[in-house]
């Protein structure tokens, strides 16, 4: 397993959350080799744009965005299932949730938000 590293961005929102749905989230996101050259399209996806490999861990309403480097899982963001699903929503969009976000430049900016914020 590799070892999941939170920045404050992605700690602080996984930290508004309440306990119980906290440790329900970090016991079902266990991440592994086999996981990433696996992805099922349901628990797990990925995320392509410019090069950059973004995986998405989806647990009941929350959505984990994470990244691979050397031996670490960096979580760089935490967020609610509604923050774009009414984006696909009021666009109408017939896509998946992924493909979608592959092409949307408020999804990316969130991310390169986390991706520069301080690891903890």
């Amino acid at each position: 397993m590799l070892q999941i590293v939170f920045n404050e961005i992605s700690a602080g929102e996984i930290s508004r959350l309440d306990t119980l749905k906290q440790l329900e989230i970090l016991d079902a996101f266990k991440v592994t080799q086999d996981t990433l050259q696996n992805i099922d399209g349901e628990s797990y996806g990925k995320i392509e744009r410019a090069g950059t490999t973004l995986y998405r861990f989806r647990a009941d309403d929350y959505r984990v965005y994470f990244e691979v480097v050397e031996e670490n899982v960096i979580v760089h963001r935490v967020l609610n299932k509604n923050t774009f699903s009414d984006l696909l929503f009021r666009n109408k969009l017939p896509v998946g949730e992924d493909e979608e976000l592959s092409n949307s430049k408020h999804f990316w900016n969130l991310i390169d938000e986390g991706k520069n914020a301080k690891r903890l």
